[in-house]
């Protein structure tokens, strides 16, 4: 078990065991969410998530989907996709120990920002990885 949580301290969550996948995301919603060039996420089975603290806010950035952060320090904390039922991505650097679950990838490459290189060696994906045919 893992926990995490937002800056001050007012919404704090677990999630347990080991994430489906854990990866970079460079896409410009993702940017603008985190103010950041990229965005690291673990995604995990829905019901192995669970606030333990507080209420995190909600913002629909998409039709589809919906993002959770701290409505006083404004923390980003999950990821919610309606075409993905079942799963949340956690924003990994919100979890108290962040290097719990190493990134093995970068997603949406293809909106990253021209100085941001990816030089750690990990595979890059244009859009998705289903897109690119990996589950």
């Amino acid at each position: 078990m893992q926990e995490g949580g937002c800056l001050c301290g007012a919404v704090r969550y677990r999630v347990e065991g080991e994430p489906l996948s854990s990866g970079i995301c460079h896409c410009e919603s993702c940017r603008r969410a985190a103010s950041a060039p990229s965005l690291p996420f673990a995604v995990f089975p829905a019901d192995r998530f669970a606030i333990t603290q507080g209420r995190p806010a909600e913002f629909h950035s998409s039709p589809r989907v919906t993002r959770s952060f701290c409505g006083l320090c404004g923390s980003p904390l999950t990821y919610d996709n309606a075409d993905e039922p079942g799963t949340i991505d956690v924003m990994t650097c919100s979890l108290d120990n962040p290097d719990a679950f190493p990134p093995t990838h970068h997603v949406w490459v293809s909106e990253r920002i021209g100085w941001d290189a990816c030089a750690d060696g990990l595979p890059t994906h244009a859009t998705s990885r289903q897109a690119d045919g990996e589950t």
